[in-house]
């Protein structure tokens, strides 16, 4: 992929590398599960990336998060294109991809697999095609919305969210009755430590495909509640009514909880041109992320290393995991050598296909680079099966439910992977 180089560190803050990177052989896009399990490997093994080049990268991806601290509003602190251009172009940074004509129509991306690919311009010309529609007409993306692409995973979610991902409203399935079978009734492999075996059992016990109905449950109710209500608390109201219905543990929630409030706390909501704060406006949409459990600093380092089987699991009732102490921290390394970047992002919207497995979920391999060592920004549209199976670098997966302006066509409700 690429050698390590000085540029990194005097990269451009925000600079974002997503770790769905190559695409897989034929044999792992086929095989894996939606039931987590070892991964693919790390990514820096993957991809034949050093240390240095993986703590470069993540050093850069912690500073990029200071763009979605909540006191921000969406884009702020965002370089224009052209400050992009002069501040990054010559250390071989991030550039904003130039603007793609609105009438030109986009090439068939390059299918492989569970996957296929194209080039960052490609996917701005299928953008302005299928998702760009804002009450029905076309827009041409702007310098802002190419800026945020640039970023690579977490800009695709970014452009088709509106908002920086805050990954509040998260909902995962974990198998507790399994998890506690495993740990009685087998035995750590030859060589394998009590950690390494109990951070394994854990992330087997976790079941991506199960996580990810339950997000597309947990929305089909708030768009349901979202019909006709001009404001929020009948908006509240239908939706603790519809969950009552249903008998959903959601229902008991407090009211001030992160679930409740998670329309309020929509910056499209609140904005003129979005919600203009009337909730049937807006729709309820999903993405996913990617990321390690071992983060809190003050665990026992093997934690950090193999995984902490307490950490991000969801709440049995109702699937939501506390995403509060998600630090963005990457795993450890437990032997000499080892490197791991700290997460990806995969974008869904409100597609409408029954079959998970048919499903399709857009994200990157690194921000865009084109003169860098990195290289340019190559924009991926995955089949669930390989979107889930993830890497060694990554033992969790979440689906977060945010809310976007129904006059957004930013999740259309049928995705046809590359371009007919």
């Amino acid at each position: 992929m690429y050698k390590r180089s000085g540029f990194l560190a005097l990269a451009t803050a925000g600079i974002v590398l997503c770790t769905a990177g190559l695409a897989p052989s034929v044999s792992q896009a086929a095989g894996p599960a939606p039931v987590r399990g070892d991964g693919k490997g790390s990514y820096a093994e993957t991809n034949g990336l050093t240390a240095d080049d993986i703590r470069l990268i993540n050093a850069l991806n912690e500073r990029a998060l200071d763009l979605g601290r909540p006191d921000k509003t969406p884009g702020e602190g965002l370089p224009n294109a052209s400050e992009s251009l002069r501040s990054s172009a010559a250390a071989g940074g991030r550039v904003t991809p130039p603007a793609e004509p609105l009438d030109r129509m986009p090439d068939a991306y390059r299918a492989h697999g569970g996957r296929a690919t194209t080039g960052i311009s490609n996917y701005i010309r299928k953008w302005q095609q299928v998702y760009s529609h804002r009450d029905g007409q076309a827009r041409q993306m702007t310098e802002r919305q190419r800026e945020q692409l640039s970023y690579g995973c977490v800009g695709v979610t970014w452009v088709n969210s509106g908002p920086y991902p805050t990954n509040k409203l998260a909902f995962a399935s974990f198998d507790e009755d399994k998890y506690k079978d495993a740990l009685e009734n087998t035995s750590p492999r030859p060589g394998e430590t009590r950690a390494e075996f109990e951070g394994r059992i854990a992330k087997q016990s976790f079941d991506e495909a199960k996580g990810f109905n339950r997000a597309r449950d947990v929305a089909a109710v708030m768009n349901k509640a979202l019909e006709n209500s001009r404001d929020e608390n009948t908006y509240l109201a239908n939706l603790k009514a519809e969950l009552t219905k249903k008998n959903d543990a959601l229902a008991g929630e407090d009211s001030r909880s992160t679930f409740y409030t998670a329309l309020r706390n929509t910056p499209s909501f609140r904005d003129s041109s979005g919600g203009d704060r009337d909730p049937s406006r807006m729709k309820a949409v999903i993405y996913s992320k990617h990321f390690w459990s071992g983060q809190d600093p003050w665990s026992h380092a093997d934690k950090r290393k193999y995984g902490d089987p307490d950490a991000f699991r969801p709440e049995r009732a109702t699937g939501l995991v506390d995403m509060s102490k998600d630090r963005n921290t990457s795993r450890s390394p437990a032997k000499p050598g080892e490197s791991y970047v700290n997460f990806d992002y995969g974008w869904f919207g409100d597609q409408k296909e029954a079959n998970p497995d048919n499903t399709i979920w857009t994200h990157a391999n690194h921000y865009h680079s084109p003169e860098g060592g990195m290289g340019p920004m190559q924009v991926y549209e995955s089949k669930f099966r390989n979107w889930s199976a993830g890497y060694t670098d990554f033992d969790r997966g979440a689906y977060v439910v945010t809310f976007i302006p129904k006059s957004w066509n930013t999740a259309p409700a049928r995705v046809k992977q590359g371009w007919p």
